[in-house]
């Protein structure tokens, strides 16, 4: 199964009142594990961002100036979602963004038409009723790193969730964080796919360690014969 978990940023609550997309990110799953791939771009909206959206997400009209407009990007980023399953924090207000834009382009996309649908908000809200499932809260109760996350950020959320998805839904089963596969898309310098996850350290034995772990085998085997560890070439 091919996932992918998307997340926007907008001009605006609605986009019935024109508000537009300004950013997008997503990250692709394969059978339940990162790839490594991933879509970011930054996008023109054609219209100001209104103050109380540029106090959540940071991004202003002035950085957005000389980015490519939807139409030169849809293409790209329809081909990047095609076919898979979007998993998406309160899936009818990214998706509402996302029909609206491809409402204004021909061939007119709908979003449903072409691909599969998760709102992982309406999946946490009945694992935990009556409680805060927002990102930030969900990050809590996971144990989730958001610590990078002093605003928002598509991409960034985009990686955040996916991590509190797999663990929302079952715990994830390995990740693949090379991301030398490519990337679609364009870069917009939130970079969290392997630089800020944790490596796996493997201690080797010191000198005096690998003495001390002689002398025992050796006082072992005079008493009691042979030892296993002595047949390993270590």
């Amino acid at each position: 199964m091919r996932q992918i978990v998307l997340d926007t940023e907008t001009t605006g609550i609605d986009p019935n009142d024109g508000h537009r997309i300004i950013e997008i990110g997503c990250v692709e799953l394969m059978e339940r594990q990162l790839t490594g791939r991933h879509y970011h771009v930054y996008i023109n909206p054609e219209r100001p961002i209104d103050a109380e959206a540029i106090a959540v997400h940071g991004i202003t009209n002035e950085f957005l100036a000389d980015k490519p407009l939807f139409r030169d990007v849809a293409d790209e980023f329809f081909e990047f979602i095609k076919g898979a399953e979007l998993v998406i924090h309160n899936a009818a207000f990214d998706v509402g963004f996302m029909d609206a834009e491809f409402a204004r382009l021909k061939p007119v996309r709908k979003t449903a038409d072409h691909c599969g649908i998760v709102d992982s908000l309406a999946i946490a809200r009945e694992k935990h009723p009556g409680q805060k499932n927002n990102l930030d809260a969900l990050c809590k109760r996971y144990g989730v790193d958001n610590s990078s996350r002093e605003l928002h950020g598509a991409l960034l959320d985009a990686e955040i969730l996916a991590d509190v998805f797999l663990l929302l839904t079952g715990g994830q089963t390995a990740l693949t964080l090379d991301d030398s596969d490519g990337e679609a898309g364009q870069s917009g310098g939130i970079r969290r796919l392997a630089a800020d996850r944790a490596r796996l350290v493997v201690p080797q034995a010191s000198n005096e360690e690998l003495e001390a772990h002689s002398e025992l085998l050796a006082a072992i085997e005079k008493s009691a014969g042979e030892s296993l560890w002595s047949k390993l070439d270590l």
